[in-house]
């Protein structure tokens, strides 16, 4: 139960569709019309970088991201302990299987050998029923806030006359300037209106 990679939940792509012109699909009828007068007023469109790994820096990051995994992590101790002490158990009892299998009774070995196997599917079952309950519950908790996130920035993008912003962490990019990173202000920005202690108590 690790959290390696929880930003793979919160790809921000956003095209935010900031100017009308923009917004509004060509069709074949009206494709003419529109031709003629992009060719005379062509909308002028800014776009901005944001890396949202670093969201999840626990230091220089989103501090409600912080919070949240806290919370998690903690409501899920418990379990994971249970997990860690079933593992040191099968351990032991492998070792001691190993140790012993040449010179006990084979009736002992047998009885040790079913032990083991029934450790190692309580073990299987418990990890997967525990990984299953932290998958959803990351996402109840995770959810809120990832949609809290994406109306910050399109607050922020609007505020900004800025119309396209691209994550760049899921973007692969040849090059970019240094300019378009909005990644560190908007982070400043969200945390002094959405402060950490905002989200302690995690929903039911």
């Amino acid at each position: 139960m690790k959290i390696d990679r929880l930003i793979a939940a919160f790809a921000f792509v956003l095209a935010l569709a900031v100017s009308p012109s923009l917004a509004q699909p060509k069709t074949a009828a009206t494709a003419p019309a529109q031709t003629a007068q992009s060719t005379a007023n062509v909308p002028e469109s800014k776009i901005a970088l944001i890396y949202s790994d670093a969201f999840l820096d626990a230091k220089t990051g989103i501090g409600r991201f912080t919070t949240v995994i806290t919370n998690l992590n903690r409501e899920f101790q418990p379990r994971q302990a249970e997990l860690q002490t079933l593992q040191q158990k099968i351990q032991t009892l492998t070792d001691d299987i190993a140790k012993t299998t040449a010179v006990a009774d084979p009736k002992t070995i047998a009885t040790k050998q079913e032990q083991l196997d029934q450790l190692k599917k309580d073990f299987q079952r418990k990890g997967e029923d525990a990984q299953a309950a932290y998958n959803k519950r990351r996402t109840d908790l995770f959810s809120p806030l990832q949609e809290d996130i994406g109306k910050a920035l399109e607050v922020y993008a609007k505020a900004h006359n800025i119309n396209v912003i691209i994550d760049a962490s899921q973007v692969p990019l040849v090059y970019a300037a240094d300019a378009l990173d909005i990644t560190r202000p908007f982070i400043n920005d969200f945390n002094s209106k959405n402060p950490a202690t905002a989200s302690v108590t995690p929903p039911n």
